[in-house]
């Protein structure tokens, strides 16, 4: 019977033993849980705002792809009305001058009646067409000096015209100072 007393008091000692060791692990557990538990909620807390952030760029990126487009047919539009503009520029005409003689009234909001011939629309060919025209010509392409004495322009101003027709579309550079049409 002591025998047995002897061996339920180490059973009962190592029982507690068990318990406290058990006791210490859950605490490392709930330590390290708690631990592991306070980085994922700071991987959350920062990743809502990197995804926010994410989003507000990718809203700003359309935004401002609609805005360039915009500015790029606005910049067409006014490159045309310039053409048209020029292209159906009049020179002025001097006002027949002035006589002692009497006319009758003119009556308000009626306009003078038009010549009955019909008005041809003769457009002027720009400096732009001339030079745009000659590069089409050229199958190989065509340089500024080769258009310098073909149109007998200034150098400058070929250069400009170049710049603005390859930024309009109509030519484009086939090497290094030769120009092609598209």
């Amino acid at each position: 019977m002591k025998q047995l007393k002897k061996d339920l008091q180490a059973v009962s000692k190592e029982f507690k033993a068990l318990t406290k060791k058990t006791k210490d692990l859950t605490e490392k557990l709930k330590k390290t849980a708690a631990g592991q538990l306070e980085k994922a909620q700071t991987a959350i807390k920062l990743k809502f705002p990197a995804q926010h952030t994410a989003e507000a760029l990718k809203v700003l990126t359309r935004q401002t792809g609609k805005l360039i487009k915009a500015v790029e047919k606005f910049e067409k539009d006014k490159a045309a009305k310039k053409a048209k503009a020029k292209a159906t520029a009049k020179p002025a005409k001097k006002a027949p001058a002035k006589t002692k003689t009497r006319t009758a009234k003119k009556t308000p909001g009626k306009k003078p009646a038009a010549s009955k011939a019909p008005a041809e629309k003769v457009q002027a060919m720009t400096a732009t067409d001339q030079i745009v025209d000659i590069i089409k010509a050229s199958k190989e392409g065509t340089d500024v000096p080769t258009l310098v004495k073909e149109t007998g322009m200034p150098d400058k101003k070929i250069r400009n015209i170049i710049f603005r027709a390859s930024k309009q579309g109509k030519i484009k550079r086939a090497g290094r100072g030769v120009y092609v049409a598209t």
